[in-house]
């Protein structure tokens, strides 16, 4: 019986990569779960006035079913929705407005882009589809022992390729509108990964869907996530930064030494699985293997700086051209591709905490904004967007990949027992996805524990599914 597994990190992927282990593997697995920061990682929020905001990965698409699930075992409620309306800005004017009435909206982007937004939705729901083939195989035990087979198991090779090249280059391809891409694809892709359309295809995909998908969040912060997850699998949180894993043998099977740096001093643990959720490349992480033959190479790729401004001020609307700030309608502004443009978006933010009483701010009031941008703002940027302001709350991250900078996916399998869970957002970033991963994983190493090879990187699984039915 598997005994010790340990954990490398306490964000998202860290909890659910807990909870499917214990899930797969029975509660009598002891579970070691190592982070540095804080539980969350990325999940975290900022205090204002008392009260809590997400400072990032903020809404979870109506879609992602394990997103859900955890929700719902570990009884927390969907934060109540709160509505807003959202732009386009081009540094100049506004290309493109909501408005109250959803059929207004279609037609008006019916109007400006014609076909195009028909394509799109086609092309989106279409790839939707087939992701959603993953929670059939994951509820037959079936596993994937690479990115690649994962990806070719729901979509076949136009998957995989997906991975490789832009999500402008796929919608072309489909008929969208060069102008519908440089306009409202764009600035999708700002606001989501602050980057350009040259973000590979399916990446591109997953943070449209939920663009025009409805979107939740969870009520009290999406971090409650991972702590629940961890409390519910009673996992030991060590707070340590993981410095390297080093192979030893015992009986011919593998065991690891996990090396940690705590407030106590150095320490190490012997376990017979790992998975580490912490990204590996090396802009991100000092962390060694030690004794792996062949060695365990550096995992290519860089990722994005990426920088969370929370202001509260008032709102300069006459930058985006409302001379009086009481007539300005959006609580959501999305930018275009411009040079001049500094900021990727900024959204009026609510509470993560949301009382029935709950009202927005009229657009002349001090208002909370989550300002989205590659570099800090400087006093001249922030005084652009804001009138006046008393606080500023500046997170740098490096959230996300930068997806031209690696050709290859990166690995599931780093040695017989170890796995590398933070990969997948070289396919796509999102809750859900690091969430399908951490299910993948736990899969993958019970499988390859017990055997159960047939449960692997499976042919033909859309027909096999449908035959144990």
């Amino acid at each position: 019986p598997l005994s010790p597994a340990a954990v490398v990190g306490a964000g998202l992927g860290g909890s659910a990569s807990a909870y499917f282990l214990q899930q797969h593997f029975g509660p009598q697995v002891q579970l070691d779960v190592y982070e540095a920061a804080g539980v969350g990682g990325r999940l975290a929020t900022v205090t204002v006035n008392k009260q809590q905001y997400e400072s990032r990965g903020a809404s979870i698409h109506a879609l992602s079913l394990h997103m859900q699930d955890f929700v719902k075992i570990l009884g927390l409620k969907h934060r109540r929705e709160v509505a807003g309306k959202s732009a386009i800005f081009s540094g100049e004017h506004f290309v493109l407005e909501e408005t109250d009435w959803y059929l207004l909206n279609l037609f008006r982007l019916w109007w400006h882009y014609g076909i195009s937004f028909l394509r799109l939705q086609m092309w989106v729901e279409e790839v939707m589809e087939k992701f959603m083939r993953i929670y059939k195989y994951q509820a037959h035990g079936y596993a994937f022992s690479s990115l690649e087979e994962l990806l070719r198991s729901l979509g076949g090779e136009a998957f995989v390729n997906m991975t490789q090249r832009s999500v402008a280059e796929s919608l072309l391809e489909v008929g969208v509108t060069q102008r519908f891409v440089d306009d409202v694809i764009a600035a999708v892709l700002r606001s989501s990964y602050g980057q350009s359309v040259l973000v590979p295809a399916f990446a591109g995909a997953m943070s449209l869907a939920g663009a025009q998908g409805s979107t939740w969040a969870v009520e009290g912060g999406n971090k409650l996530v991972c702590s629940g997850l961890l409390k519910l699998t009673k996992a030991n949180v060590i707070s340590a930064r993981v410095t390297g894993i080093s192979l030893h043998s015992s009986e011919g099977r593998a065991l690891y030494q996990v090396h940690y740096e705590s407030a106590e001093g150095q320490g190490s643990a012997f376990y017979d699985l790992v998975v580490v959720t912490a990204p590996l490349h090396p802009s991100r992480s000092n962390f060694t293997f030690e004794n792996f033959d062949p060695p365990i190479a550096d995992l290519p790729g860089a990722f994005q700086p990426s920088v969370t401004s929370v202001v509260h001020g008032y709102l300069n609307s006459s930058y985006f051209g409302f001379p009086d700030p009481k007539l300005f309608p959006f609580t959501s502004i999305l930018t275009t591709d411009t040079p001049e443009l500094f900021f990727h978006a900024m959204d009026n933010i609510c509470p993560v905490n949301i009382s029935a009483a709950f009202r927005r701010k009229q657009p002349q009031e001090a208002a909370v904004w989550r300002v989205l941008s590659q570099q800090p703002l400087d006093k001249p940027q922030l005084k652009t967007l804001f009138r006046s302001y008393y606080s500023v709350q500046v997170t740098e991250w490096q959230t996300y990949p930068r997806y031209d900078s690696a050709k290859a996916l990166p690995p599931v399998v780093l040695h017989e027992n170890l796995f590398y869970l933070s990969g997948v957002e070289w396919v796509a970033s999102s809750m859900e996805m690091v969430a399908v991963a951490a299910k993948n994983v736990a899969l993958l190493a019970y499988n390859r524990w017990h055997q159960e090879l047939e449960k692997i990187d499976q042919k033909d699984l859309m027909h096999k599914v449908k035959t144990e039915l």
